[in-house]
């Protein structure tokens, strides 16, 4: 069957009482939707928050179990082992090869900030 006519029952429906909506709706829908505040942290924020703060609680707890002379020693350690690493001379070397070449092509190809918003949509 193939009902083409409706007009019967789209004056049906439109007769039909309407009840009318909360003076509020449009303002609570605003605020729900478009005026939210941000949040305060971002997912990334919360998790690098939470990271340090297990960190700080790790450092705590090696110092309580430890003691204070085991905790020295390990920085100790851990600076004795950067300086290691830090001191050969490969390193340095591919480390300001790399600085030049960065500040090399900044310099020649400047700086080209992106472009954002309805400009760059059209293109």
């Amino acid at each position: 069957m193939n009902f083409d006519n409706d007009d019967a029952l789209d004056r049906a429906l439109f007769a039909l009482p309407l009840e009318e909506p909360p003076a509020d709706l449009r303002a609570s829908i605003l605020t729900a939707t478009i005026y939210r505040p941000a949040p305060v942290f971002s997912f990334r924020e919360l998790v690098a928050l939470a990271a340090v703060c297990a960190v700080v609680v790790w450092l705590v707890a090696a110092v309580v179990l430890g003691g204070g002379s085991l905790f020295v020693h390990s920085l100790q350690a851990l600076g004795a082992a950067t300086l290691r690493g830090l001191s050969n001379t490969s390193l340095v070397l591919w480390a300001a090869a790399g600085g030049a070449t960065a500040i090399w092509l900044s310099i020649f190809t400047g700086f080209q900030p992106r472009t954002e918003g309805k400009a760059a949509r059209r293109r």
